[in-house]
């Protein structure tokens, strides 16, 4: 590859990226009116399926974030991998993640929503294992790939369960179908079904793991891909169908113990981190989860703050984690305990630093505030246990605002880095406009709340709902209840942070004789896993053909025999016609040699007596009328004795082999006798069964005006069965291309 190639790949893709946002952002006006952007390709027309897309508020919302920040964080990666080889591979691969996301906030159809979900895991895989020499890169990339991709095909059952329920694929209408799902005896099934989908991609309790492990990736990955778009790839997902499978008391309880688990579980996991990215991951593990907390609820108020912390979070992390990539791109290193006093050397990236951490603490006049106090307040206005809920909130912010002040002073502010100060150097203009932008729009959109309010989160919070609804933010609320949880917020964040070595300490000491953790028990599956699978094939494939066809047959008359007992089909043996003479004696000649075959010492006279069975089949065909197939069973026959005699003759004596014993051939001929009774019985009541003539009528009916053959036969073989004929005369062809190939091999003479 050029030089200019990877320059040429991101010119390319940022510009297709930035008229991406460009077109979305001129939709704002009309959706925010009302008025939904739908568009409808026929996909498969026979199954009725659509290429739907629909860009409704809620769609709005998260189309904005993943091609906006998408455009940064594209910029950004031109300057951190400019020198880097693969830059126009990881460019691309930025950008196709980018439209699969896109596809999946915008698919109304459950099957198109599903594909789009399986790209952004593939495109996911792909980005996190960019640097795939790493060991830990492949690790991470492949546990991110089996646990979502896992959850996708969970989600894939739970989606077409409620669309069958439902009656459409339309994902619009499903939605609309609340009271039919909730109704139904299997809503619970269908609900765990999505759930698990959801949990699975947003990183929540217990699939919460594989986040932070896949932090691995590269900078400008981990804050496209997991803290502002595909996370939140389930987080769209509740948010669409709250309406549908919401309102119920295992909805709201699921989703607020769940998300209370995994928000306060990870803010304690971020409190031990050293590594500032491993810090910011687990943070965003803790956001995740309050999202699900407060969508458990179909309250105004709670809906209204997971909508608005929505895009607080993807302000504030996506600018955050560019930061913690600035430095590691300065200094060489992400360890807080190395780091201090950047300030002096990076200001630029300092000072957004500073701005995209106070958001992240909550702290006035950043959007992040207004987003803290309408969590408190929507978790005080929940029916059922409010004070829990706020309580959980309250744990996860106060830790949240520790992490900000440890980024903010330790990092920049305080102390002094344990590197060589004369080589920091404050990074390219790429690599901090976009996160500069990040951390200027939580501070504005803090000022002035209503750029956003009527916008952008209002025709969000209407499609969440399902209702008309009227959004106002304002910076200032007055004194009362959640400004008061607001000050015990940042006091004890703060004690949290004075006191972090000492908590870290305690932390690690508990954890470390902790004894399960969701990496152990995931590394353990996979082990356990491939046990399980060695012994499993150790067992099956064990080379014996005879045990092969043993576990064939066996399964085989199993199988039938349990469907024809619980399917009992009536059978008139009245109706059976006679049998010929001379059918009757061929029958009684084939009976004997296959008692011939089965007792005989000897190989000749078995492949005899085998050979008298299948001549006498053709002769049936032959008595009643069936001379093409009787001719090609006796064809077949005749090269199959003359083969298997050509060949067994030549074997050499097994010893033990020539007779299984008394159990071995007790087994077999058990399994033969119900191998003969299963496809007779099945034959006798194929026979017996009323003749089906809808297709022939329709090969009748068809043949001349639409194939424009007298000959039915000859129009079914060339016309409708087009490809079968094709395939049958392909294997024909390649049968001789063999034969061919065999005949002209001429052995070799040796050179003298």
């Amino acid at each position: 590859m050029s030089n200019h190639s990877p320059r040429a790949g991101f010119l390319v893709g940022l510009l297709c990226a930035v008229a991406l946002s460009a077109w979305f952002i001129a939709q704002v006006g009309a959706v925010s009116a009302g008025n939904a952007t739908v568009f409808i390709v026929d996909w498969v027309p026979r199954l009725g399926i659509e290429l739907a897309f629909r860009l409704d508020g809620l769609s709005m919302l998260f189309c904005l974030l993943i091609s906006i920040i998408g455009v940064l964080v594209m910029l950004y990666t031109s300057g951190y991998f400019r020198t880097h080889r693969d830059q126009g591979r990881l460019q691309w691969l930025l950008f196709a993640f980018m439209l699969a996301m896109l596809g999946l906030v915008t698919a109304d159809n459950i099957l198109l929503l599903f594909v789009f979900w399986e790209l952004t895991t593939i495109t996911s895989f792909l980005l996190v294992g960019f640097d795939h020499e790493n060991r830990k890169a492949r690790r991470a990339a492949l546990q991110a790939l089996l646990i979502t991709g896992g959850g996708g095909l969970v989600l894939l059952v739970g989606l077409l369960m409620a669309a069958d329920i439902a009656g459409t694929y339309r994902v619009s209408e499903l939605v609309a179908s609340g009271d039919v799902l909730r109704s139904h005896d299997s809503y619970e099934l269908v609900l765990a079904l999505i759930l698990v989908g959801a949990f699975t991609k947003s990183a929540q309790f217990p699939f919460h793991f594989w986040l932070p492990n896949a932090m691995a990736a590269p900078s400008p990955v981990s804050a496209y891909l997991h803290s502002a778009t595909m996370v939140k790839a389930g987080i769209y997902l509740l948010a669409r169908f709250q309406p549908a499978l919401g309102g119920t008391e295992v909805w709201f309880y699921t989703l607020s113990i769940f998300g209370a688990i995994t928000a306060v579980w990870a803010s304690l996991m971020a409190l031990r981190q050293t590594d500032l990215k491993l810090m910011l991951a687990w943070t965003t593990v803790m956001a995740l989860g309050t999202l699900t907390l407060f969508l458990g609820s179909d309250v105004r108020i709670a809906a209204l703050a997971a909508m608005t912390f929505l895009l607080v979070h993807a302000f504030y992390k996506c600018a955050l984690f560019l930061v913690i990539g600035n430095v590691d791109y300065s200094t060489g290193t992400r360890e807080i305990d190395r780091l201090g006093g950047l300030m002096r050397v990076l200001p630029i990236t300092a000072l957004i630093a500073i701005a995209a951490g106070f958001s992240m603490a909550g702290f006035p006049p950043f959007l992040g505030f207004i987003g803290k106090e309408l969590k408190y307040e929507g978790a005080l206005a929940i029916a059922g246990e409010p004070y829990l809920i706020a309580a959980a909130a309250l744990a996860a912010n106060a830790m949240m605002v520790a992490v900000a002040l440890a980024i903010v002073i330790r990092v920049f502010l305080k102390g002094k880095t344990q590197t060589d100060r004369e080589k920091i150097r404050e990074v390219p203009w790429s690599m901090w406009v976009g996160p500069l932008l990040l951390a200027a729009a939580g501070l504005f959109t803090g000022i002035f709340p209503d750029m956003l309010a009527k916008s952008i989160i209002q025709p969000a919070l209407s499609e969440v709902l399902l209702r008309e609804t009227t959004v106002k933010l304002s910076l200032w609320h007055g004194i009362n209840v959640p400004l008061a949880l607001s000050v015990v917020t940042v006091a004890i964040g703060t004690v949290l942070f004075l006191k972090s070595a000492l908590v870290r300490a305690r932390l690690n000491q508990w954890l470390s004789v902790w004894p399960i953790t969701g990496d152990r028990t995931y590394q353990a599956s996979l082990v356990n896993t491939e046990r399980l699978a060695q012994r499993v094939t150790d067992r099956i494939q064990s080379g014996s053909l005879s045990q092969y066809l043993t576990i064939i047959f066996t399964v085989f008359v199993v199988s039938v025999a349990a469907v024809w007992v619980t399917h009992r089909v009536p059978m008139n043996f009245s109706e059976l016609t006679d049998v010929p003479p001379l059918a009757l004696l061929i029958c009684v000649l084939m009976v004997g040699a296959t008692i011939v075959v089965a007792v005989s010492p000897s190989r000749l006279l078995s492949i005899c007596a085998l050979g008298i069975v299948g001549s006498g089949v053709a002769i049936l065909f032959l008595i009643f009328g069936a001379i093409d197939v009787a001719i090609t069973q006796l064809m077949v026959e005749t090269l199959f004795v003359v083969l298997i005699a050509a060949v067994m003759l030549k074997l050499p004596k097994f010893p033990g082999q020539e007779h299984p014993g008394a159990v071995g051939g007790v087994r077999d001929a058990s399994i033969a006798i119900g191998c003969g009774v299963v496809v007779g019985a099945i034959t006798i009541a194929v026979g017996l069964s009323p003749l089906d003539l809808s297709i022939t009528e329709f090969y009748e009916a068809a043949s001349l005006p639409q194939a424009y053959g007298a000959n039915i036969v000859n129009v079914i073989l060339v016309d409708f069965r087009a490809l079968d004929t094709l395939g049958e005369v392909a294997v024909v062809a390649i049968a001789a291309l063999a034969v061919i190939a065999l005949v002209t091999v001429r052995p070799q003479r040796r050179s003298s």
